[in-house]
């Protein structure tokens, strides 16, 4: 039978393709304990996909803080994940705090409510990707980790805006809008306009300042400083997201409609090649 470090990334693999390269690319006794934080972060991610309504959402959100919280009906229950995830909570003394706000800010996703501000996404962004990269930061090297809260922050904010554009068809199906409303009515635009998509230039104006605020944060990210050799491995997902800006930008109001992400063998191509450098 497989033994769970392998189910957990066998489960990763599955779910989020990007990640699990990021922890073959980890330090081998650090992988465990990344492919569960990683595993984590889909199966919240994701929890709109497999659900109709939000209140079961809500109820699956719930059974996660419970279990990182302690209550009694939290119980991993055969679930490797859970049980992979406390166990790398434990090991590497991770907060469990982090991991409640990024439950909390995932009951967003279940919901159709457009952030008002930029602030908010950034805020949402914060409490998801970058405090991702702050986990594993903390799993690779704990001593270090403090000295790129910053790299971690700004990538965060830059790895979820290219998230956001490649997942904008489906959003839009759904009725969900991440781009902010601000960003929206400095175009001209509102929440039920952008989503109709008929105004054509307005709406490819708008998805330009939003992949223009990821590349922003990714600059910001980069002008931090270089990420420590052992902490570089949480920034590997980071490398991904420059392209998706960019060709957004170019892109306009067509990523209403379609948005492919870059073929998988370029992504592990740029993930490999970010590793080399230590670049991202």
């Amino acid at each position: 039978m497989a033994s769970e470090p392998d189910i957990v990334l066998s489960t990763l693999r599955d779910t989020d393709r990007d990640r699990y390269l990021a922890c073959l690319l980890s330090p081998e006794e650090k992988r465990g304990a990344l492919a569960a934080l990683y595993a984590f972060n889909a199966e919240i991610a994701r929890v709109r996909d497999v659900v109709h309504e939000a209140l079961p959402g809500e109820i699956r959100l719930q059974w996660w803080r419970d279990l990182i919280e302690g209550a009694a009906h939290g119980d991993p229950g055969g679930n490797p994940v859970a049980a992979a995830l406390l166990a790398a909570i434990e090991e590497h003394r991770l907060p469990r705090d982090t991991f409640l706000a990024m439950i909390d800010a995932r009951i967003g996703d279940l919901y159709n409510d457009p952030f008002p501000t930029r602030n908010e996404l950034e805020g949402y962004a914060g409490e998801t990707a970058s405090a991702l990269i702050q986990l594993a930061s903390l799993v690779l090297a704990p001593a270090e980790a403090a000295q790129t809260a910053h790299a971690a922050g700004h990538g965060g904010v830059a790895q979820a805006i290219a998230g956001l554009l490649l997942l904008m068809p489906l959003h839009r199906r759904r009725g969900q809008l991440y781009i902010p409303l601000d960003i929206l009515a400095a175009t001209g635009l509102d929440r039920d306009a952008f989503l109709a998509g008929q105004e054509r230039d307005r709406i490819a104006a708008a998805i330009d300042a939003f992949a223009g605020l990821g590349l922003e944060h990714l600059a910001k990210a980069r002008a931090a400083g270089r990420i420590p050799r052992g902490l570089f491995p949480a920034y590997l997902p980071v490398s991904l997201a420059e392209p998706v800006l960019r060709d957004a930008g170019r892109h306009g109001a067509v990523l209403l409609e379609k948005n492919e992400p870059p073929a998988q063998w370029r992504r592990q191509l740029r993930m490999v090649k970010a590793q080399f450098l230590q670049r991202f």
